[in-house]
């Protein structure tokens, strides 16, 4: 029986409950009138509950799930999600300036590095953290310096602990044959075609334009899946991030960021903007923070002229102090900061963030700043942590691949056993893209990164 994930009612109602309880809202009594009826917990991994609901509970649910919008948001008054409402609350907000000019070396780079750190992640996405720790530790590879490999690995272990099914048989060492097609990297491409279209003035509808006529239903996820099946159903943004979509504050707007600061290096308010207008389309409040602060983040390693520490502060000034995200950011640099050992700053973190989903916006977004924090802005050292640290580890690593790529400066500069197998080919459903190059993207980044 096919079953969308990420969409039924059923599904949809517990993870609204957890995002209720973060919100501050009180949700006690839709929460006691699901189980009453039968109503069961979100999934824990997957995107869909083992058997269906039945008709009647699924009705439930999605009449719970218009209830729990209606409830009072105790958080909306420090962590508003239009721009202006944003700026209000950001004293250091970066001061308007002319872009630096884009170095077409540091472009290629950074696409190759958000690859490399993808690819690291797909094989132990999903997995729980002690699962990343058995499999790397049983070939030698912890903390992470080389992709993952089943060879060597005990069966028993691997029959326990499998590796992401999706992703095991084009990304682990062994099965590796250039860059597999993953959402990661599809969004760089559609926000690429985005700018080559409507150039850095898009709109929010542009780019619901975009995903309609150029990405396939089945290549999005959670807040976009939800987001996606808004606009299909005549819904407009950003009512399109709102409506019974409790993926809002998740990951997905950020890993859409990279294209906006790659564009602006040394601009990280424009870069920030950019992010804010793509990530309405899909996300609120702290989604929108996350993408805003991987642009900005991203934007200062452009130009070369800062080091990680400097660019994460900078990341941290488009972002309401406030938020639950900004907060999470800053405990996870001191964290990194006091702790020579990367598995107890790991530990922490989990422990902070236990209440979370695996793929929430807040606490990978706090990883990725400890990840680039500990490891100093070194390239294999960042990815390596980022995807040591579990929750969303493909996301991970590359956003913090792109970062500290850029920060190299050189795609030679890359480690060439975790450059050479992608074999400057990346696969991909978007457009023509299927089979480019990663320097040719650089061009074309470095195209729209010029263009005035």
């Amino acid at each position: 029986m096919l079953r969308l994930t990420w969409a039924q009612p059923e599904d949809l109602i517990g993870h609204e409950l957890r995002q209720a309880a973060q919100d501050g809202r009180d949700a006690a009594a839709v929460a006691g009138r699901w189980r009453a009826a039968g109503g069961c917990d979100a999934p824990a991994r997957a995107g869909a509950s083992p058997e269906p609901a039945t008709r009647c509970l699924r009705l439930l649910a999605a009449e719970l799930l218009d209830e729990l919008a209606e409830l009072p948001c105790p958080s909306a008054e420090h962590e508003p999600t239009d721009l202006a409402g944003i700026r209000a609350r950001c004293p250091h907000w970066p001061a308007p300036v002319g872009r630096a000019a884009a170095d077409p070396a540091r472009l290629a780079a950074a696409w190759l590095g958000r690859a490399v750190g993808c690819l690291l992640g797909k094989p132990v996405e999903k997995l729980p953290l002690d699962a990343i720790r058995r499999l790397a530790r049983a070939t030698g590879n912890w903390p992470p310096t080389a992709y993952f490999t089943a060879r060597g690995v005990p069966a028993d272990l691997l029959a326990a602990h499998p590796w992401n099914r999706r992703s095991a048989a084009t990304s682990l060492a062994e099965n590796i044959d250039g860059m597999p097609e993953d959402d990661d990297l599809n969004y760089p491409l559609l926000n690429l075609l985005l700018l080559q279209r409507h150039g850095r003035a898009f709109s929010t509808d542009d780019v619901a334009r975009i995903w309609l006529d150029e990405l396939p239903a089945g290549r999005v996820f959670t807040a976009e899946r939800v987001a996606y099946r808004n606009l299909l159903a005549g819904l407009e943004p950003p009512d399109t991030a709102r409506y019974r979509n409790p993926f809002r504050e998740w990951i997905g707007a950020l890993i859409r960021a990279d294209l906006h600061g790659w564009t602006n290096p040394g601009d990280p308010a424009a870069a920030a903007e950019q992010a804010h207008r793509d990530a309405v389309l899909t996300h609120t409040a702290n989604g929108v923070y996350a993408a805003m602060f991987a642009a900005a983040v991203i934007a200062a390693a452009g130009t070369g002229r800062h080091d990680v520490h400097a660019c994460l502060a900078t990341g941290l000034t488009v972002v309401p102090p406030a938020s639950r995200l900004a907060t999470a950011v800053r405990e996870a640099v001191e964290l990194a900061a006091a702790h020579a050992d990367f598995d107890t700053v790991v530990d922490q973190l989990h422990a902070r963030h236990a209440g979370h989903h695996w793929v929430h916006a807040v606490p990978n977004t706090a990883l990725i700043a400890a990840a680039l924090t500990h490891a100093d802005g070194d390239f294999a050292g960042s990815v390596g942590r980022a995807v040591s640290g579990g929750w969303d580890t493909d996301s991970n690593g590359a956003t913090a691949g792109s970062v500290a790529a850029l920060l190299t400066g050189d795609p030679g500069a890359l480690p060439q056993h975790l450059t050479a197998p992608l074999k400057n080919r990346l696969a991909s459903s978007v457009a023509d893209f299927d089979g480019t190059g990663f320097d040719a993207l650089a061009h074309l980044t470095h195209r729209e990164a010029t263009r005035p």
